[in-house]
């Protein structure tokens, strides 16, 4: 591949749903370490770096393979700061720099079951569909056929404008946004760039997409990962 390949995982130190979020311990490792060895074992990316305002971050993503040539400032990281504000300041400092790369893998830390093959596929689907933005999804858990919202009368209204009469297998896929890659050209990134809006889709498993917001989501991707190494272990 003649494309020079950049995987940026934004990391800031604060936090609202668990402290410390980015690097609370999962299964003997911080959360952020598994983004970052996805990173490193896949056979496309050629620099791996942590945007992040936290030394304490800093320092852990170092210890598992992953640059932190910079610190992002607070500004870019308090609680309304957006990722892509992250993604161009992180830009802009490798290209003050004279490092330039072709294509951005944008991996969020709180994906710690997304594999480098994930990844590696997903960067040949990108390739695929003329280096269109993409963004990978999983199927949704509760279809949006059976999805209402309550009127101020107080009437169920479905999310769909058509009748849900139908069984459950004969219901066609509908796809969530999952948060785990997102890949764009660099020279396409702009203060305009929507992740979630770029157009080509990587399908991944549902038991690869498990996002870390709450207490009870590690519980879940410490059951996962202990299924997935574990040979002699099943799915339910």
């Amino acid at each position: 591949m003649d494309k020079t390949i950049l995987a940026l995982i934004p990391a800031r130190g604060g936090s609202k749903g668990i402290k410390k979020k980015n690097i609370v311990p999962l299964a003997g490792k911080p959360l952020i370490a598994y983004s970052i060895e996805a990173a490193l074992k896949s056979q496309y990316i050629d620099r791996t770096i942590v945007s992040t305002d936290s030394g304490e971050i800093a320092k852990a993503a170092e210890e598992f393979g992953a640059e932190v040539p910079f610190l992002r400032p607070k500004e870019l990281a308090d609680d309304k700061s957006k990722t892509l504000d992250a993604v161009l300041h992180a830009v802009k400092k490798l290209e003050d720099a004279g490092e330039r790369y072709d294509v951005l893998v944008l991996l969020q830390p709180t994906q710690p079951l997304r594999r480098a093959e994930d990844i590696d596929q997903a960067v040949e689907v990108f390739f695929q569909n003329n280096q269109e933005g993409l963004a990978s999804v999983s199927l949704v858990d509760d279809h949006p056929l059976l999805i209402r919202s309550i009127d101020g009368s107080g009437i169920l209204k479905p999310l769909l404008d058509c009748g849900s009469t139908c069984r459950r297998q004969d219901m066609p896929d509908y796809y969530r946004i999952n948060g785990c890659i997102y890949i764009n050209r660099i020279r396409d990134l702009c203060t305009r760039t929507s992740f979630n809006d770029n157009m080509v889709p990587y399908v991944m498993q549902k038991e690869h997409s498990v996002d870390i917001d709450e207490m009870i989501d590690l519980v879940v991707a410490q059951f996962y990962l202990k299924v997935n190494n574990s040979p002699d272990l099943e799915m339910p």
